[in-house]
């Protein structure tokens, strides 16, 4: 194993560690701020107590959160020195804002609201934790448009003198189509890992209080629930929406990632739309006559025409193929031939392929989908079960909320393994529209002057940081994620599993208080 796979591996199981945390603290902050605006308005204690319970779960998360997040930053440059060099310039802007703006605010004020139960007025203290919720929003955005660029370099013109890229509108660079839809999409996820986690824990306790007869406790749960059962529906219809509004957007700016999610070898002919399939095991070769579909393999269940309705809403307009792998005797057609043309040196490295790996690609997709559909169910079924304030003591309903929980965790990590690796083999991906204007060809003012960078390209010398140092690096972040993650999983249980505590009424105000206590530690 090289630089290039070892860097690679790194960074992709730091990056599904840390993302398994940012949904859950994105969402749960909004709802924790919610359940907390209730307790204000309605003065019903049972909000207090969902706050500080949920709030508690929150702050482990938020916590762990932190802790993996700072070992991201290193990797680029540490691992991915060339990259760095060549896009840092703008790439490194948004992250700058994202910790010296939106985490500044995020960490001042859960600070203030942590230690501020019954020393601050109860208006100033919900006040900090919306604020605590809206920095957290902001810092999503920021890095997602800082990864949103990666995928869609706008905003940006490469410098003949330095070699470097630079940044030429950051307005372009911030709020791209695609740093837009990623950020709605992402945030759609956010609320819908959130809402199945408040959901499913309430859910939970509210049938096991109606099973004891505990009344008072039950209509306490049953309200979380609801909460979260509406929260997870309206996060999923919004995720069915955002996620087709991606797929138009990435059949445009990122056709080889939308052929190799549907195994997509080659074109289908004009006005016959292509087909979704369900399932697929196999790869893509050169198209022949005698093999048009150029796929080497079996595809189980396809759906005429689904994949041009989501691709350009429209069932029978025409989706690129790949037209994948092709050898010295035969150049090819399509995607692959425009961008041997474009980057010769790229194409030469690569065997003329510019298809990231199929399989990963497709399969991630679909588990990605499969495991949203969990939350969905639970979603539907929680609130039938709910409607007209009904509190349920179905064991079976209990049960399927305790194990839809974990099922967004999973979609989301497998929809950010298809996001990156279907860029591949691109670290910063080109620009197709312009692909005409790459190459030692291209002519003109814009020749050469859009920002894209190969992934072999951008990682570190081997003479700088041998195979050696990444690997230990790799082995000793991936049992330090481990161990947190058994540590998150371990306080979340712990706290989760002690249910609400009724005997917990709201703090005085502070002008009740004497001045002299001192902070103390809410929880």
């Amino acid at each position: 194993m090289d630089n290039l796979a070892l860097a690679r591996w790194q960074f992709g199981i730091t990056t599904v560690y840390h993302f398994l945390l940012v949904p859950l603290s994105i969402g749960l902050s909004v709802l924790v701020a919610v359940l907390q605006t209730f307790w204000y308005r309605t003065g019903d204690d049972g909000w207090y107590r969902l706050t500080k319970f949920f709030g508690k779960l929150l702050m482990i998360g938020f916590a762990l959160g932190v802790a993996t997040g700072i070992v991201q930053e290193f990797q680029f440059g540490m691992n991915w020195s060339d990259y760095s060099r060549y896009v840092g310039d703008i790439f490194g802007a948004p992250l700058a804002m994202e910790a010296f703006g939106a985490f500044f605010i995020e960490s001042t004020f859960i600070g203030v609201w942590l230690f501020g139960w019954g020393r601050l007025s109860r208006g100033a203290h919900l006040l900090m934790i919306w604020l605590v919720a809206f920095a957290m929003s902001l810092s999503a955005f920021f890095i997602l448009a800082a990864n949103s660029f990666l995928q869609y370099p706008r905003g940006a013109r490469v410098n003949p003198a330095s070699g470097r890229a630079e940044m030429t509108s950051p307005a372009q660079m911030l709020f791209s189509d695609m740093s837009l839809s990623t950020f709605w999409h992402t945030a759609s996820t956010s609320f819908m890992v959130a809402g199945t986690f408040v959901a499913g824990i309430a859910v939970w306790w509210m049938v096991k209080a109606a099973r004891a007869g505990d009344e008072d406790q039950a209509v306490v749960w049953r309200n979380g629930a609801y909460v979260g059962l509406v929260t997870l529906a309206l996060a999923g219809i919004s995720i069915i929406a955002s996620g087709h509004h991606a797929a138009v957007l990435m059949t445009k700016i990122q056709p080889t990632k939308m052929a190799a999610a549907e195994a997509l070898c080659a074109t289908p002919p004009e006005g016959e739309g292509a087909g979704f399939t369900v399932a697929a095991f196999g790869r893509c070769v050169v198209p022949t006559a005698q093999d048009p579909d150029g796929f080497d393999g079996t595809r189980i269940i396809t759906v005429p025409g689904l994949l041009s309705f989501l691709a350009h809403s429209d069932s029978r307009t025409t989706v690129d193929g790949a037209e994948a792998t092709f050898g010295d005797d035969d150049p090819g057609t399509g995607l692959n031939q425009e961008l041997a043309t474009a980057f010769p040196e790229v194409s030469e490295a690569r065997g003329g392929d510019f298809l990231p790996s199929v399989m990963p690609v497709f399969w991630s997709f679909r588990l990605m989908i499969a495991m949203g559909t969990f939350s969905m169910v639970l979603a539907a079924w929680g609130l039938f079960a709910l409607r007209r304030g009904a509190i349920s003591d179905s064991l079976a309903l209990g049960r399927l909320a305790i194990l839809s929980i974990p099922t967004p965790f999973i979609a989301s990590s497998f929809g950010w393994v298809f996001t990156e690796m279907g860029r591949q083999p691109w670290i910063v991906a080109p620009l197709y529209e312009h692909v005409g204007t790459y190459g030692p060809d291209a002519t003109g003012a814009e020749a050469n002057t859009f920002p894209s960078l190969a992934t072999q390209v951008g990682v570190s010398p081997t003479a700088v940081v041998s195979p050696h140092t990444v690997l230990i690096s790799l082995v000793g972040f991936t049992f330090l994620y481990l161990v947190l993650a058994v540590a998150w999983l371990f306080l979340t249980r712990r706290y989760a599993a002690e249910g609400l505590n009724m005997n917990d009424f709201p703090t005085r105000e502070k002008t009740d208080l004497d001045p002299s206590r001192p902070l103390s530690f809410s929880y």
